[in-house]
């Protein structure tokens, strides 16, 4: 564990990544800026898509942080050959992106920035996830039962759909679920001391 003289501000309304800054046995406060617009320039990579938009989100509190705060902004996507697959609309949405990628691979990439009022630092982590070639009963099962309209990609690994679809994962679970966590740590570290 480190100490820091920061108070930690986790900016996401998230739950999934709540759970997981809080797994890293950190004191924060979750804050949030409504309405951050999350559009990114045409051309960007997935990385670069990513990293993008947590920037995005950091710029939405410079305004605001004290000199004794440390926000943390993430974003995360599914990229799917070139595609990004953000959060669905609607449950057919939901249903053509899991169809999308069932029996595939594609990258879960997060981008995180860290920022005070002296500095910012902005990295991103990418995991590879492999899909079993699900039916569509299966898709519709999931849809129905859970709650993908909030998750890119139209899914949480951590549910259902993660226990019998996910045939192998490269990379970080928890990057997956929405905030590389061990990444994070070790970036902290380096970022406050």
């Amino acid at each position: 564990m480190f100490n820091t003289q920061y108070k930690i501000i986790l900016a996401s309304a998230s739950p999934r990544r709540k759970e997981l800054l809080k797994g890293l046995g950190l004191d924060f406060e979750v804050r949030l800026v409504p309405g951050i617009d999350e559009s990114y320039p045409e051309g960007l990579s997935g990385e670069e898509i990513a990293k993008c938009i947590s920037r995005k989100k950091a710029d939405a509190y410079k305004a605001t942080i004290a000199d004794d705060e440390l926000i943390i902004t993430a974003d995360t996507i599914v990229w799917l050959n070139g595609q990004v697959l953000g959060k669905p609309h609607d449950e057919e949405e939901a249903k053509h992106m899991l169809q999308a990628l069932r029996g595939r691979t594609h990258q879960v990439i997060t981008g995180v920035t860290l920022l005070t009022t002296e500095r910012q630092h902005t990295f991103s982590v990418t995991s590879d996830v492999t899909f079993s070639n699900l039916t569509d009963e299966e898709i519709i099962y999931y849809i129905q039962n859970y709650h993908p309209m909030d998750k890119a990609g139209a899914y949480g690994i951590q549910e259902w759909i993660g226990f019998v679809g996910v045939e192998r994962i490269e990379g970080s679970y928890f990057n997956v679920m929405g905030l590389p966590v061990q990444r994070l740590y070790k970036e902290l570290k380096q970022f406050i001391s």
